[in-house]
This record gives structure tokens, sequence and C-alpha cells, in this order.
């Protein structure tokens, strides 16, 4: 677990029982201080949604959603096109919060758990204003959390609140993102943005739950990562633990473990992001050892140039 008097500038606060209020307060600053005025307004800024009223049609570009083509369009200009759509003036947002076992877990600036929570406070701050609502549901293996969606950034920050007093899992309790994903699948709720965080981990089983969330809502998923998902450091013999099963093992981190690691890691976060584009979803990966808000920013302005046929 990462420790907190370590910390680089950029990372978000530890989340100290006893100190909660007062971290997700220097949260929120942080966050409105970097990332105010990135999306004036525009919620089509963050991850496009459907939208009610037909806007303008572009030429198709990779990566578009080919459900809003444009075959009237197409057929008389001989060009692929879409036809953008205008937002909702006002936009509900869902977000299902993984605080598994696997979670609990940080070797660089910060726990994944926390950077979680800091990608929930970015995106309640992306989201907000108007008459736009926010609601969520979080899990940590035991028992699952569920907050309406409502407007006002007071319930956000009450939301937010909530979200990350979330119990600590007990020693063994697995995960399961599917349920989780289900949870905020079902009751059906009105068009609008869903955004799934999690680390990932684990059997890739969740694609079912995705792809009927993606039928109805843009869908967003943010993968947290350590430096130590995806690589081992050569340290001799170490004890490694399965948090989320309670599993010891002794191994030593010769070379040859430590590249059959690698590439284990590598190929399941390929499929993890084949799977999201799979079903419809936009990917935005945070790490625990990069500066999160400017790996969000990147990400934003990404989106922004896609949607805007390469000018922003």
């Amino acid at each position: 677990m990462s420790n907190s008097g370590d910390r680089p500038e950029w990372a978000p606060p530890a989340l100290q029982a006893g100190r909660m209020r007062e971290a997700l307060r220097s949260l929120e600053l942080t966050v409105r201080g970097r990332l105010d005025g990135l999306l004036q307004g525009n919620h089509l800024g963050l991850v496009p949604g459907p939208g009610t009223e037909p806007g303008e049609a572009r030429t198709y570009q990779p990566g578009d959603d080919v459900r809003r083509m444009d075959w009237a369009v197409t057929a008389r200009t001989t060009e692929p096109h879409i036809r953008e759509t205008v937002a909702d003036r006002e936009l509900e947002t869902w977000a299902a919060v993984d605080l598994s076992a696997s979670l609990d877990f940080g070797t660089a600036g910060c726990t994944k758990r926390e950077l979680a929570i800091a990608g929930l406070a970015a995106v309640g701050h992306l989201t907000a204003g108007g008459g736009n609502r926010l609601g969520a549901v979080a899990s940590n293996g035991a028992e699952l959390t569920r907050v309406p969606a409502r407007g006002g950034s007071d319930y956000a920050r009450a939301l937010l609140r909530r979200t990350a007093e979330v119990p600590h899992p007990p020693e063994g309790v697995s995960g399961d993102l599917a349920a989780l994903v289900e949870a905020l699948r079902r009751p059906p709720r009105r068009r609008g943005l869903a955004v799934v965080i999690s680390d990932f981990l684990g059997p890739i089983e969740w694609q079912r739950a995705m792809r009927g969330l993606s039928a109805r809502h843009s869908l967003l998923a943010i993968e947290v990562l350590d430096p130590r998902d995806v690589e081992l450091p050569s340290v001799g013999t170490v004890q490694l633990s399965d948090p989320e099963t309670g599993k010891q093992r002794e191994v030593t981190t010769t070379p040859l473990l430590r590249r059959e690691f690698a590439a284990a890691a590598a190929a399941h976060r390929e499929r993890v992001a084949a799977e999201l584009r799979r079903v419809g979803a936009a990917h935005l990966v945070l790490r625990t050892d990069s500066d999160w808000i400017a790996d969000i920013v990147r990400f934003v302005v990404a989106r922004k140039r896609g949607w805007s046929g390469g000018v922003v």
C-alpha cells in the first residue's frame, strides 16, 4: 500500500479514516483547479452521449460509432457520413465503482482504491451543471451500496463521500464485476452516461452486462492500474498474496518468471481493451504512477478531437 508521506504532488489524497472529509475536500479542489473550463458545459466532451435531437452530418472518421451512420447523406455523396446528435439538456450519469480487495493495493503514488475514487470525482465534476444528475453503485464484493441519482454540488459531494466510505472487504472475499455492472444496468434507467471504474483483473465475464449498458447508454470504462499489475520487480524471494482469495505463495522473481508474468499481464490487458472496444465502451486508463488528471485531460481532448472530425 502506498505511503502517503511519499506521495508526489499529483497523487490523489490518502483516504484515511477520521480525515475523510478533509481528503475529499482536497480532492475536490484539485479536480476543480485543473479541470475547470475543460468542457464549458459540453456533455459531448467527456463521452459523447446519444442525445435526442439530430445535428449536423459529417464525414465518417475511424473509431466513430457506425450506429450513427447517415445512410441518406452517404448515398448522396458516395462518402461515408455520420449524423451528430445534440446532447440532452439534462444528463444523467451513473457510475459503477469496483472497491473489491484487489483495489486495496498500490505501490506508487496512491492505492488503486484512492485512484478509483479520484476518477469518480472527476466524472462528477465533468458532468456537473444545469439539471444534470449523478448516481452510483459501489461494491466491495461483500455488499452493494446504491446511491440514487440527483443533482447539485452538495449532493455530488455526499455521493463521493458515501462511496469513499464503503468498508474495505473482509479477507478472502472476491469481487464480481459482472454482478456490479448488472446492478447498474437493472432496473433500466433513462438514457445517459454509464461509467464503470475497476482494475478489470480476474476473469473476463462482464461482456454481456457491459454490452447491455452500451446498448442504452454512452459507456466509459475507467481502468485503474498499478505498476505491479503489469510487471514484477527483481526482489529475489518474495511472498505473494491474492487479496481476494487470501492464498499466499512464495516465489523467486527470476528473469524467466518476470518475463512470463509481464507477458501474461500484457495479454490480459490486451484482451480487456479488445473486449471493451467490442462492447462499444470508451476506455480510459489511470495508473497509480502517473498524473491521473493529466491523463484525463489527454483523454477528453482526444475524444473531443475525434468527435469534431479532427478539429478542437
